[in-house]
């Protein structure tokens, strides 16, 4: 069974830092997409940032050259690097990867639980 598990959230003061980290794993399963969402009370989720399996990356606008998303094909691990975090960031944060499994042709889509993030001013 292919497993999403995150970790690295917290509280954090305004300007502050905090690391993600998402390992996605399974026997047959292979990363293509992985990356974070967000989701704030009150609030659409809404994408954070994704690097794909030719090693792009997307951000949101909103946290272009504060975030780094960066992935360890090896650990099958992915990275979201927080710096300069606003109160504005404080969100639930989960992590979805996009792989495929061995015999299938499909892409398969998988979620974690999700990790809090909470920002003070």
């Amino acid at each position: 069974q292919v497993q999403v598990v995150e970790s690295g959230g917290g509280l954090v003061q305004a300007g502050g830092s905090l690391r993600l980290s998402c390992t996605a794993s399974g026997s047959t399963f292979s990363i293509n997409t992985i990356g974070w969402d967000r989701q704030a009370p009150g609030k659409q989720r809404e994408l954070v940032a994704r690097i794909s399996g030719d090693d792009s990356l997307n951000y949101a606008d909103s946290v272009k050259g504060r975030f780094t998303i960066s992935r360890d094909n090896a650990k099958n691990t992915v990275y979201l690097q927080m710096n300069s975090l606003k109160p504005d960031d404080t969100a639930v944060y989960y992590c979805n990867a996009y792989g495929t499994k061995a015999g299938r042709p499909e892409m398969f889509e998988y979620w974690g639980q999700g990790t809090q993030v909470t920002v003070s001013s």
